[in-house]
Protein backbone atom coordinates (compact mmCIF):
# COMPACT_ATOMS: atom_id res chain seq x y z
CA UNK A 1 0.00 0.00 0.00
CA UNK A 2 1.38 3.58 -1.15
CA UNK A 3 0.56 6.43 0.64
CA UNK A 4 -0.29 8.04 -2.20
CA UNK A 5 -3.75 5.85 -3.05
CA UNK A 6 -7.31 5.99 -2.36
CA UNK A 7 -7.02 2.58 -0.43
CA UNK A 8 -4.42 4.25 2.01
CA UNK A 9 -7.09 7.46 2.58
CA UNK A 10 -9.65 4.81 3.46
CA UNK A 11 -7.06 2.46 5.58
CA UNK A 12 -6.25 5.93 7.35
CA UNK A 13 -9.20 6.71 7.98
CA UNK A 14 -10.48 3.36 9.74
CA UNK A 15 -7.46 3.11 11.81
CA UNK A 16 -7.76 6.74 13.01
CA UNK A 17 -11.04 5.71 14.27
CA UNK A 18 -9.82 2.53 15.96
CA UNK A 19 -7.30 4.70 17.89
CA UNK A 20 -9.67 6.74 19.17
CA UNK A 21 -11.55 4.67 20.47
CA UNK A 22 -12.34 3.45 24.55
CA UNK A 23 -9.54 0.70 23.95
CA UNK A 24 -7.26 -0.60 26.16
CA UNK A 25 -3.98 0.27 25.32
CA UNK A 26 -2.70 -3.02 24.62
CA UNK A 27 -5.81 -3.60 22.20
CA UNK A 28 -4.51 -0.35 20.31
CA UNK A 29 -0.85 -1.34 19.72
CA UNK A 30 -2.55 -4.97 18.67
CA UNK A 31 -4.72 -2.75 16.17
CA UNK A 32 -2.14 -0.99 15.11
CA UNK A 33 0.40 -4.18 14.71
CA UNK A 34 -2.25 -6.23 12.60
CA UNK A 35 -3.11 -3.25 10.36
CA UNK A 36 1.10 -2.19 9.71
CA UNK A 37 1.29 -6.01 8.59
CA UNK A 38 -1.85 -5.33 6.42
CA UNK A 39 -0.69 -2.32 4.92
CA UNK A 40 2.55 -4.60 4.09
CA UNK A 41 1.03 -7.84 2.87
CA UNK A 42 -1.06 -5.46 0.12
CA UNK A 43 2.38 -5.52 -2.22
CA UNK A 44 3.04 -9.77 -1.40
CA UNK A 45 1.57 -11.60 1.54
CA UNK A 46 4.17 -14.59 1.76
CA UNK A 47 6.67 -11.65 2.26
CA UNK A 48 5.04 -10.74 5.73
CA UNK A 49 6.81 -14.50 6.91
CA UNK A 50 10.54 -12.68 5.88
CA UNK A 51 9.32 -10.05 8.52
CA UNK A 52 7.72 -12.46 11.18
CA UNK A 53 11.35 -13.96 10.95
CA UNK A 54 13.72 -11.51 11.56
CA UNK A 55 10.90 -9.95 14.41
CA UNK A 56 11.09 -13.35 16.22
CA UNK A 57 14.73 -14.28 16.25
CA UNK A 58 15.99 -10.67 16.75
CA UNK A 59 13.54 -10.29 19.55
CA UNK A 60 15.35 -13.96 21.47
CA UNK A 61 18.56 -13.43 20.15
CA UNK A 62 18.38 -10.03 21.93
CA UNK A 63 16.77 -11.62 25.30
CA UNK A 64 19.24 -14.46 25.20
CA UNK A 65 22.12 -12.33 25.09
CA UNK A 66 21.31 -9.67 27.98
CA UNK A 67 21.38 -12.62 30.49
CA UNK A 68 24.66 -14.22 29.06
CA UNK A 69 27.74 -13.18 30.25
CA UNK A 70 30.44 -14.87 28.42
CA UNK A 71 32.00 -12.96 25.04
CA UNK A 72 31.76 -16.29 22.74
CA UNK A 73 28.20 -16.85 23.31
CA UNK A 74 26.97 -13.47 23.31
CA UNK A 75 29.45 -13.18 20.09
CA UNK A 76 27.48 -16.34 17.47
CA UNK A 77 23.89 -14.98 19.04
CA UNK A 78 25.16 -11.62 17.36
CA UNK A 79 26.35 -13.92 14.30
CA UNK A 80 23.04 -15.30 14.24
CA UNK A 81 21.33 -12.36 13.96
CA UNK A 82 23.75 -10.37 11.32
CA UNK A 83 23.60 -14.03 9.11
CA UNK A 84 19.97 -13.64 9.37
CA UNK A 85 19.62 -10.44 8.40
CA UNK A 86 22.43 -10.11 5.89
CA UNK A 87 21.70 -13.39 4.65
CA UNK A 88 17.84 -12.09 3.67
CA UNK A 89 19.36 -8.80 2.03
CA UNK A 90 21.88 -10.85 0.48
CA UNK A 91 19.89 -13.58 -1.32
CA UNK A 92 16.88 -11.19 -2.59
CA UNK A 93 19.14 -8.25 -3.09
CA UNK A 94 22.30 -9.46 -4.04
CA UNK A 95 21.71 -12.91 -5.38
CA UNK A 96 21.19 -12.09 -9.12
CA UNK A 97 23.85 -9.15 -9.00
CA UNK A 98 26.45 -11.67 -7.46
CA UNK A 99 25.82 -14.63 -9.94
CA UNK A 100 25.92 -12.08 -12.60
CA UNK A 101 29.92 -10.63 -11.65
CA UNK A 102 30.55 -14.67 -10.95
CA UNK A 103 29.60 -15.49 -14.28
CA UNK A 104 31.59 -12.37 -15.70
CA UNK A 105 34.55 -13.21 -13.75
CA UNK A 106 34.96 -17.06 -15.11
CA UNK A 107 34.27 -15.97 -18.84
CA UNK A 108 37.19 -13.40 -18.12
CA UNK A 109 39.63 -16.14 -17.19
CA UNK A 110 38.40 -18.47 -20.45
CA UNK A 111 35.78 -20.49 -18.18
CA UNK A 112 32.33 -20.85 -20.13
CA UNK A 113 29.70 -20.85 -17.58
CA UNK A 114 26.27 -19.94 -17.57
CA UNK A 115 24.14 -20.26 -14.92
CA UNK A 116 19.84 -19.77 -14.78
CA UNK A 117 19.04 -16.26 -14.12
CA UNK A 118 17.55 -16.45 -10.83
CA UNK A 119 13.98 -15.10 -10.52
CA UNK A 120 13.76 -13.37 -7.31
CA UNK A 121 11.23 -10.40 -6.17
CA UNK A 122 13.01 -7.91 -3.84
CA UNK A 123 10.87 -7.81 -0.74
CA UNK A 124 9.48 -4.16 -0.54
CA UNK A 125 11.55 -2.49 2.47
CA UNK A 126 13.75 -5.09 3.31
CA UNK A 127 16.92 -3.03 3.45
CA UNK A 128 14.79 -0.76 5.92
CA UNK A 129 13.49 -2.84 8.24
CA UNK A 130 16.92 -5.12 8.42
CA UNK A 131 18.67 -2.34 9.36
CA UNK A 132 16.03 -1.39 12.10
CA UNK A 133 15.90 -5.13 13.81
CA UNK A 134 19.95 -4.96 13.23
CA UNK A 135 19.96 -1.60 15.02
CA UNK A 136 18.38 -3.51 18.14
CA UNK A 137 20.80 -6.49 18.28
CA UNK A 138 23.77 -4.46 18.27
CA UNK A 139 22.73 -2.16 20.71
CA UNK A 140 21.89 -4.88 23.16
CA UNK A 141 24.97 -6.63 22.41
CA UNK A 142 27.29 -3.20 23.04
CA UNK A 143 25.22 -2.77 26.21
CA UNK A 144 24.14 0.30 25.41
CA UNK A 145 20.17 -0.69 25.69
CA UNK A 146 18.30 -3.28 27.65
CA UNK A 147 16.12 -6.03 25.98
CA UNK A 148 12.74 -5.45 25.22
CA UNK A 149 10.99 -7.22 27.80
CA UNK A 150 7.20 -7.30 25.75
CA UNK A 151 7.29 -9.01 22.14
CA UNK A 152 4.08 -6.77 21.25
CA UNK A 153 6.13 -3.45 21.91
CA UNK A 154 9.15 -5.01 19.91
CA UNK A 155 6.94 -5.90 17.03
CA UNK A 156 4.79 -2.70 16.90
CA UNK A 157 8.82 -0.82 16.49
CA UNK A 158 9.72 -3.01 13.85
CA UNK A 159 6.55 -2.86 11.90
CA UNK A 160 4.95 0.18 12.76
CA UNK A 161 3.51 0.89 9.20
CA UNK A 162 4.40 4.72 8.58
CA UNK A 163 8.57 3.57 8.77
CA UNK A 164 8.56 0.18 7.66
CA UNK A 165 8.64 0.23 3.49
CA UNK A 166 11.60 3.34 3.47
CA UNK A 167 12.02 4.88 6.76
CA UNK A 168 13.02 6.96 8.76
CA UNK A 169 15.08 4.34 9.93
CA UNK A 170 14.54 4.25 13.64
CA UNK A 171 16.35 3.09 16.51
CA UNK A 172 15.03 1.19 19.28
CA UNK A 173 15.20 4.52 21.73
CA UNK A 174 13.24 6.52 19.07
CA UNK A 175 10.44 4.55 19.34
CA UNK A 176 10.16 1.78 21.50
CA UNK A 177 9.41 3.86 24.78
CA UNK A 178 6.43 5.63 23.29
CA UNK A 179 4.90 2.60 23.48
CA UNK A 180 4.55 1.89 27.27
CA UNK A 181 2.07 4.40 27.76
CA UNK A 182 -0.83 5.43 25.71
CA UNK A 183 -0.46 7.73 22.93
CA UNK A 184 -3.28 9.50 20.62
CA UNK A 185 -2.43 12.86 19.27
CA UNK A 186 -3.76 16.07 20.65
CA UNK A 187 -5.37 18.89 18.15
CA UNK A 188 -2.52 20.51 17.63
CA UNK A 189 -0.06 17.21 16.81
CA UNK A 190 -3.25 16.07 14.98
CA UNK A 191 -3.47 19.22 12.19
CA UNK A 192 0.28 19.20 11.81
CA UNK A 193 0.27 15.64 11.20
CA UNK A 194 -2.64 16.14 8.64
CA UNK A 195 -0.29 19.17 7.26
CA UNK A 196 2.96 17.19 6.92
CA UNK A 197 1.06 14.33 4.84
CA UNK A 198 -0.67 16.75 2.53
CA UNK A 199 2.95 18.39 1.83
CA UNK A 200 4.64 14.97 1.67
CA UNK A 201 1.90 13.91 -0.83
CA UNK A 202 2.26 17.55 -2.99
CA UNK A 203 6.07 16.86 -2.97
CA UNK A 204 5.64 13.06 -4.49
CA UNK A 205 2.52 13.60 -6.81
CA UNK A 206 2.59 16.79 -7.95
CA UNK A 207 6.10 18.02 -8.05
CA UNK A 208 8.19 14.58 -7.97
CA UNK A 209 5.83 12.71 -10.57
CA UNK A 210 3.42 15.58 -12.07
CA UNK A 211 6.64 17.54 -13.01
CA UNK A 212 9.86 16.81 -12.85
CA UNK A 213 10.06 12.95 -13.39
CA UNK A 214 8.75 13.43 -17.42
CA UNK A 215 12.11 14.84 -18.03
CA UNK A 216 14.19 12.54 -16.43
CA UNK A 217 12.93 9.54 -17.70
CA UNK A 218 13.17 10.97 -21.30
CA UNK A 219 16.77 12.08 -20.52
CA UNK A 220 18.25 9.01 -18.75
CA UNK A 221 16.01 6.38 -21.41
CA UNK A 222 17.08 7.44 -24.57
CA UNK A 223 20.20 5.78 -26.46
CA UNK A 224 21.76 8.89 -28.15
CA UNK A 225 23.86 11.97 -27.19
CA UNK A 226 21.95 14.86 -26.08
CA UNK A 227 22.71 18.49 -25.73
CA UNK A 228 24.38 20.13 -22.66
CA UNK A 229 21.15 21.81 -22.03
CA UNK A 230 19.09 19.10 -22.16
CA UNK A 231 21.21 16.30 -20.38
CA UNK A 232 21.37 19.16 -17.07
CA UNK A 233 17.90 20.17 -17.74
CA UNK A 234 17.51 15.95 -17.37
CA UNK A 235 20.06 15.62 -14.41
CA UNK A 236 18.71 18.44 -12.34
CA UNK A 237 14.73 16.85 -13.15
CA UNK A 238 15.92 13.94 -11.31
CA UNK A 239 17.45 15.65 -8.74
CA UNK A 240 14.65 17.28 -7.40
CA UNK A 241 12.58 14.30 -8.10
CA UNK A 242 14.25 11.94 -5.93
CA UNK A 243 14.74 14.32 -3.13
CA UNK A 244 10.84 15.64 -3.43
CA UNK A 245 10.23 11.82 -3.55
CA UNK A 246 12.15 10.35 -0.97
CA UNK A 247 11.82 13.41 1.25
CA UNK A 248 7.84 13.53 0.34
CA UNK A 249 7.58 9.75 1.47
CA UNK A 250 9.67 10.91 4.79
CA UNK A 251 7.51 13.75 5.74
CA UNK A 252 4.58 11.57 5.12
CA UNK A 253 5.63 9.43 7.39
CA UNK A 254 6.02 11.52 10.10
CA UNK A 255 2.67 13.18 9.35
CA UNK A 256 0.73 9.59 9.69
CA UNK A 257 2.68 9.24 13.07
CA UNK A 258 2.12 12.43 14.36
CA UNK A 259 -1.72 11.75 13.80
CA UNK A 260 -1.38 8.76 15.62
CA UNK A 261 0.25 10.41 18.90
CA UNK A 262 4.10 9.08 17.69
CA UNK A 263 7.02 10.70 16.66
CA UNK A 264 9.45 9.58 14.10
CA UNK A 265 12.70 10.82 13.53
CA UNK A 266 13.70 13.71 11.29
CA UNK A 267 15.41 12.61 8.12
CA UNK A 268 16.00 15.22 5.97
CA UNK A 269 17.23 19.09 6.30
CA UNK A 270 17.30 20.70 3.32
CA UNK A 271 20.24 19.01 1.85
CA UNK A 272 20.55 21.49 -1.45
CA UNK A 273 21.78 24.03 0.62
CA UNK A 274 24.61 21.89 1.78
CA UNK A 275 27.83 23.11 2.36
CA UNK A 276 30.51 20.47 1.51
CA UNK A 277 29.51 16.87 1.35
CA UNK A 278 29.54 16.62 5.24
CA UNK A 279 27.03 18.84 5.52
CA UNK A 280 25.11 17.26 2.75
CA UNK A 281 25.26 13.54 4.84
CA UNK A 282 23.86 15.91 7.72
CA UNK A 283 21.38 16.30 5.57
CA UNK A 284 20.14 14.27 3.55
CA UNK A 285 18.69 10.76 4.50
CA UNK A 286 19.68 11.49 8.04
CA UNK A 287 18.84 7.94 9.79
CA UNK A 288 20.81 5.99 7.43
CA UNK A 289 24.09 8.24 7.64
CA UNK A 290 23.83 8.11 11.24
CA UNK A 291 22.97 4.33 11.23
CA UNK A 292 26.44 4.04 8.82
CA UNK A 293 28.50 6.72 11.11
CA UNK A 294 27.55 4.51 14.27
CA UNK A 295 27.40 0.85 13.20
CA UNK A 296 29.92 0.84 10.51
CA UNK A 297 32.65 3.59 10.30
CA UNK A 298 32.97 4.33 14.18
CA UNK A 299 33.39 0.22 14.90
CA UNK A 300 35.86 0.03 11.39
CA UNK A 301 37.78 2.89 14.19
CA UNK A 302 36.56 6.00 12.84
CA UNK A 303 38.99 8.98 12.75
CA UNK A 304 40.98 7.37 15.76
CA UNK A 305 43.44 5.31 14.04
CA UNK A 306 45.27 8.01 11.94
CA UNK A 307 44.47 9.22 9.15
CA UNK A 308 44.82 7.13 6.74
CA UNK A 309 42.75 4.59 8.37
CA UNK A 310 40.05 7.26 8.42
CA UNK A 311 40.18 7.60 4.98
CA UNK A 312 40.06 3.71 4.54
CA UNK A 313 37.28 4.20 6.72
CA UNK A 314 35.16 6.50 4.83
CA UNK A 315 35.45 4.83 1.65
CA UNK A 316 34.54 1.62 2.97
CA UNK A 317 31.41 3.08 4.73
CA UNK A 318 30.06 5.37 1.55
CA UNK A 319 31.02 2.30 -0.91
CA UNK A 320 28.89 -0.09 1.31
CA UNK A 321 26.04 3.03 1.38
CA UNK A 322 25.97 3.25 -2.04
CA UNK A 323 25.44 -1.03 -2.62
CA UNK A 324 22.99 -0.53 -0.05
CA UNK A 325 20.89 1.36 -2.56
CA UNK A 326 21.05 -1.19 -5.37
CA UNK A 327 22.96 -4.32 -6.44
CA UNK A 328 24.52 -2.70 -9.58
CA UNK A 329 27.75 -1.20 -9.78
CA UNK A 330 26.52 2.51 -11.00
CA UNK A 331 25.30 2.59 -7.40
CA UNK A 332 28.91 1.62 -6.04
CA UNK A 333 30.06 4.23 -8.33
CA UNK A 334 28.17 6.49 -6.46
CA UNK A 335 28.84 5.87 -3.13
CA UNK A 336 32.37 6.05 -4.30
CA UNK A 337 32.24 9.65 -5.62
CA UNK A 338 30.35 10.75 -2.34
CA UNK A 339 33.51 8.93 -0.31
CA UNK A 340 36.27 10.91 -2.78
CA UNK A 341 34.72 13.74 -2.04
CA UNK A 342 34.16 13.28 1.69
CA UNK A 343 37.87 12.72 1.78
CA UNK A 344 38.94 15.31 -0.18
CA UNK A 345 37.05 18.22 1.84
CA UNK A 346 38.62 16.32 4.95
CA UNK A 347 42.27 16.93 3.12
CA UNK A 348 41.34 20.52 2.67
CA UNK A 349 39.90 21.08 6.06
CA UNK A 350 43.55 19.71 7.52
CA UNK A 351 45.19 22.18 5.41
CA UNK A 352 42.78 25.02 6.80
CA UNK A 353 42.91 24.35 10.04
CA UNK A 354 40.88 24.22 12.84
CA UNK A 355 40.22 27.88 12.78
CA UNK A 356 38.47 27.53 9.13
CA UNK A 357 35.63 25.53 10.12
CA UNK A 358 32.56 26.58 11.24
CA UNK A 359 31.65 26.48 15.24
CA UNK A 360 31.66 23.15 16.66
CA UNK A 361 27.72 23.50 16.95
CA UNK A 362 27.27 22.48 13.60
CA UNK A 363 28.99 19.15 13.51
CA UNK A 364 26.77 16.30 14.18
CA UNK A 365 25.88 15.56 17.55
CA UNK A 366 26.55 12.28 19.35
CA UNK A 367 29.27 11.14 17.54
CA UNK A 368 32.44 12.27 19.62
CA UNK A 369 35.64 12.16 18.03
CA UNK A 370 34.13 10.38 15.16
CA UNK A 371 31.60 13.19 13.88
CA UNK A 372 33.96 14.05 11.64
CA UNK A 373 32.41 11.18 8.90
CA UNK A 374 29.56 14.23 8.37
CA UNK A 375 31.69 17.57 9.73
CA UNK A 376 30.41 20.98 8.62
CA UNK A 377 32.29 23.32 6.39
CA UNK A 378 35.37 24.80 5.51
CA UNK A 379 34.15 28.58 5.65
CA UNK A 380 34.67 30.93 8.88
CA UNK A 381 31.17 31.43 10.14
CA UNK A 382 32.17 35.42 10.68
CA UNK A 383 34.84 35.94 7.96
CA UNK A 384 34.80 38.47 5.69
CA UNK A 385 32.81 37.98 2.71
CA UNK A 386 31.60 34.71 4.46
CA UNK A 387 28.51 34.51 3.24
CA UNK A 388 29.34 34.83 -0.72
CA UNK A 389 31.64 31.96 0.16
CA UNK A 390 29.41 29.69 1.92
CA UNK A 391 27.00 30.16 -1.38
CA UNK A 392 29.77 29.41 -3.77
CA UNK A 393 31.00 26.77 -2.00
CA UNK A 394 27.21 25.67 -1.29
CA UNK A 395 26.24 25.92 -5.36
CA UNK A 396 29.77 23.62 -5.91
CA UNK A 397 28.36 21.52 -3.24
CA UNK A 398 25.33 20.95 -5.88
CA UNK A 399 26.97 20.92 -9.00
CA UNK A 400 29.06 17.71 -7.93
CA UNK A 401 25.68 16.39 -6.09
CA UNK A 402 23.86 16.08 -9.28
CA UNK A 403 27.09 15.10 -10.80
CA UNK A 404 26.67 11.78 -8.34
CA UNK A 405 22.71 11.26 -9.20
CA UNK A 406 23.95 10.65 -13.08
CA UNK A 407 25.69 7.30 -12.22
CA UNK A 408 22.47 7.05 -9.35
CA UNK A 409 19.95 7.25 -11.92
CA UNK A 410 21.83 5.52 -15.28
CA UNK A 411 20.83 2.28 -15.57
CA UNK A 412 24.65 1.65 -16.73
CA UNK A 413 28.17 3.17 -17.38
CA UNK A 414 27.52 3.92 -20.54
CA UNK A 415 24.35 5.80 -19.93
CA UNK A 416 26.35 7.61 -17.38
CA UNK A 417 29.50 8.57 -20.09
CA UNK A 418 27.45 9.76 -22.11
CA UNK A 419 25.12 12.60 -19.87
CA UNK A 420 28.91 13.40 -18.43
CA UNK A 421 30.01 13.99 -21.37
CA UNK A 422 26.88 15.82 -22.84
CA UNK A 423 27.20 18.15 -19.70
CA UNK A 424 30.89 18.72 -19.80
CA UNK A 425 30.41 20.03 -23.71
CA UNK A 426 32.76 17.11 -24.24
CA UNK A 427 30.92 15.13 -27.18
CA UNK A 428 29.53 17.56 -29.89
CA UNK A 429 26.64 16.85 -32.17
CA UNK A 430 24.06 15.63 -29.57
CA UNK A 431 20.38 16.35 -30.35
CA UNK A 432 18.09 18.15 -28.37
CA UNK A 433 15.14 16.66 -26.81
CA UNK A 434 13.16 18.56 -24.45
CA UNK A 435 10.85 20.56 -25.35
CA UNK A 436 11.09 24.72 -24.00
CA UNK A 437 8.15 23.82 -21.69
CA UNK A 438 10.18 21.12 -20.15
CA UNK A 439 13.02 23.39 -19.86
CA UNK A 440 11.51 26.17 -18.24
CA UNK A 441 9.38 23.96 -15.91
CA UNK A 442 12.38 22.39 -14.69
CA UNK A 443 14.33 25.49 -14.58
CA UNK A 444 11.74 27.17 -12.71
CA UNK A 445 11.75 23.94 -10.32
CA UNK A 446 14.96 23.94 -9.05
CA UNK A 447 15.73 27.43 -8.62
CA UNK A 448 12.50 27.35 -6.41
CA UNK A 449 13.35 24.16 -4.47
CA UNK A 450 17.30 25.23 -3.76
CA UNK A 451 15.99 28.74 -2.85
CA UNK A 452 13.96 27.05 -0.23
CA UNK A 453 16.68 25.10 0.87
CA UNK A 454 18.75 28.18 1.63
CA UNK A 455 15.88 30.21 2.86
CA UNK A 456 15.43 27.28 6.22
CA UNK A 457 18.99 25.40 5.96
CA UNK A 458 18.83 26.73 9.26
CA UNK A 459 15.31 26.82 10.59
CA UNK A 460 12.66 24.26 10.40
CA UNK A 461 9.45 24.02 8.47
CA UNK A 462 7.47 23.82 11.93
CA UNK A 463 9.55 27.24 12.83
CA UNK A 464 8.70 28.85 9.37
CA UNK A 465 4.91 27.89 9.37
CA UNK A 466 4.70 29.75 13.13
CA UNK A 467 5.90 32.88 11.58
CA UNK A 468 3.13 33.17 9.07
CA UNK A 469 -0.47 34.20 9.64
CA UNK A 470 -3.22 31.48 10.05
CA UNK A 471 -5.15 32.36 6.94
CA UNK A 472 -1.95 32.20 5.13
CA UNK A 473 -0.71 28.99 6.52
CA UNK A 474 -4.28 28.03 5.73
CA UNK A 475 -4.11 29.06 2.21
CA UNK A 476 -1.25 27.67 1.25
CA UNK A 477 -2.73 24.22 2.10
CA UNK A 478 -5.56 24.68 0.48
CA UNK A 479 -3.41 25.67 -2.64
CA UNK A 480 -1.53 22.31 -2.01
CA UNK A 481 -4.37 20.00 -1.64
CA UNK A 482 -6.05 21.48 -4.81
CA UNK A 483 -2.85 21.11 -6.80
CA UNK A 484 -2.70 17.51 -5.49
CA UNK A 485 -6.50 16.70 -6.47
CA UNK A 486 -5.72 17.69 -9.83
CA UNK A 487 -2.25 16.05 -10.33
CA UNK A 488 -3.04 12.67 -8.62
CA UNK A 489 -3.13 9.96 -11.88
CA UNK A 490 -1.73 7.21 -10.94
CA UNK A 491 -0.35 5.61 -7.30
CA UNK A 492 2.82 5.07 -8.63
CA UNK A 493 5.53 3.48 -5.29
CA UNK A 494 7.97 5.45 -4.12
CA UNK A 495 11.75 5.64 -5.97
CA UNK A 496 12.99 4.04 -2.60
CA UNK A 497 10.72 1.24 -2.26
CA UNK A 498 12.88 -0.49 -5.06
CA UNK A 499 16.01 -0.22 -2.21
Amino acid sequence: MVFNSYTFVVFFAVLLGLHHLPLLWKVKKINLLLASYLFYAVWNPPFVVLLWLATAVDFLVARRMAREQRPGPRKLLLTISLVLNLGLIGFFKYGGFLLENFTALLHAGGIAFQAAKPDLILPVGISFYTFVTLSYTLDVYRRQAAPEPSFLNFALFVTFFPHLVAGPIVRPADLIPQFQEPKQANGQQFLWGLFLLSLGLFMKVTLADGLLAPAADSVFGVPFLLAPLDAWAGVLAFSGQIFCDFAGYSTCAIGVALCLGFVLPDNFRYPYAAIGFSDFWRRWHITLSTWLRDYLYIPLGGNRQGEARAYGNLMITMLLGGLWHGASWTFVAWGALHGLFLCAERLVRGWVGRAATLPATVALAGAGADAGLYRASLVPAFAPGAALSRLALGLGTLLLVNVTWVFFRAADFGTAARLLGAMCGLLPGGKALLTTVDLLKVGVLTVGVVTAHWLLRDSSLRQAAARLPWWLLGAGWAALLVALVLTQKSSSSFIYFQF
